[in-house]
């Protein structure tokens, strides 16, 4: 296991791919939409906006195409109080897309974000200013699928001498991974950071039958310090060197669930950077969660301020009872 880096005051920076999004206005199947709403999308800077919600300094360091996609998303990042200048601008590359499908089985992603502007970060990104005085750096697992280039990026900021403690997010994205195995990359870099986000569901799906529950994700993960399993709209358990600590999810009126984990990442992390106790991070997790269940777009309002400090505070009985509409 790892020895724990302290997370010392400072911005959390967030290094990962941002895409324009089309999705149907209104919500339906995209084979019958007459209209696609703008929005953009991007794991990484979802965090950054949620972080930037709770009042954590975030920065968001990345590229762009020289497009109007490329400047939509800066715009809109920088105007939800989130750091942008560590963000580059490709004049020979475009901005990712994607386009949502709703379905009646959960919203199917295509993306077009082949040779795109973040597909072309290399580890040199890392000596970017922005990455200085860095309390922690954020990443995911979808950032090693892009290019040989980001693979190589997120190495080197997993490397042991890494000035700055590291979250990662698992965040498995098949669509990303056809003809390699996701399997073999992201189970040695998730084991090398201090801080690793995974969902039981996709945890399974990469490592198999051996993956029953969250205690044997921790068996395939020792590494890291704090281990955080979601289970879906059941709980999530955080697991501190051995000790575990689990928290039922809250009931949560959902409009779509894409962007939920990025939003309990947000949380969690904000709950730690806080010195809250583990469990109640993970409880600020779920309630910036339900941020994001319950809007169609990936990043939603966090619920009345009054209502997530009663929350935080309330006994077990409260907490279990507790609907967020």
């Amino acid at each position: 296991m790892s020895t724990p880096r302290t997370l010392r005051p400072g911005p959390v920076v967030c290094v990962g791919e941002t895409m324009a999004a089309l999705a149907p206005d209104p919500l339906g199947p995209l084979d019958d939409a007459d209209l696609l709403r703008v929005d953009i999308a991007g794991a990484e800077s979802n965090v950054a906006l949620y972080l930037a919600d709770h009042g954590i300094p975030a920065r968001w360091v990345s590229a762009v195409g020289d497009d109007p996609f490329g400047r939509r998303v800066r715009a809109r990042i920088a105007a939800g109080g989130v750091d942008v200048a560590g963000v580059r601008t490709d004049p020979a590359r475009p901005t990712g897309l994607l386009l949502k499908d709703p379905g009646a089985d959960g919203t199917r992603v295509h993306y077009h974000r082949a040779g795109s502007a973040a597909s072309a970060l290399a580890p040199d990104v890392l000596d970017d200013p922005a990455l200085t005085g860095a309390a922690l750096v954020h990443l995911s697992g979808i950032t090693p699928a892009l290019s040989p280039g980001c693979h190589a990026l997120v190495e080197r900021a997993l490397r042991p001498d890494r000035p700055w403690p590291v979250s990662f997010d698992v965040n498995h994205r098949p669509a990303l991974w056809t003809g390699r195995s996701a399997a073999d990359v992201l189970r040695p870099l998730a084991d090398r950071a201090d801080i690793v986000l995974v969902g039981l569901d996709e945890a399974q799906a990469l490592w198999g039958e051996r993956i029953t529950d969250a205690r044997s994700v921790r068996e395939l993960l020792p590494g890291p310090s704090v281990l955080v399993v979601k289970d879906g709209s059941h709980a999530a358990t955080a697991f501190t060197g051995i000790d575990a600590h689990t928290v039922p999810a809250l009931t949560v009126r959902v409009a779509e669930p894409v962007g939920a984990g990025d939003a309990f990442a947000a949380g969690f992390l904000s709950g730690l950077l806080r010195d809250l106790p583990v469990e109640r991070a993970l409880r600020l997790g779920h309630l910036t969660a339900a941020s994001a269940l319950r809007v169609a777009a990936d990043h939603g309002p966090l619920p009345d301020p009054a209502l997530v400090a009663s929350l935080l505070e309330a006994d077990e009985k409260t907490w279990r009872a507790a609907t967020i509409g």
